[in-house]
């Protein structure tokens, strides 16, 4: 978790971009742009939160898995990590 609290500051403005993309494909579909506009703020949207995925489970292989000394405890935060990726691979 301390890889959390260490990188909240980056995390937070990574968050609030993400916001503020969602609220360009509110506004896009509001105003009836082109679908061509909208696939391309989604697109933007997706990659932002892959990118925000990728950081924080990152931090949280290196610090819970690679650095964890007890192997019982990186068995068990290897197998939450399988999870999140399972989820969100669905």
């Amino acid at each position: 978790m301390a890889h959390i609290l260490r990188d909240k500051d980056k995390l937070l403005a990574r968050i609030r971009r993400i916001q503020g993309q969602a609220a360009g494909l509110e506004r896009l579909l509001d105003a009836g742009s082109d679908c061509q506009e909208v696939l391309q703020q989604i697109a933007a949207i997706k990659g932002a939160v892959n990118g925000l995925m990728y950081t924080v489970l990152e931090g949280h292989l290196v610090e819970h898995v690679v650095h964890e000394p007890d192997a019982r405890q990186r068995e068990q935060d290897f197998e939450v990590v399988l999870q999140v990726i399972r989820s969100y691979l669905k």
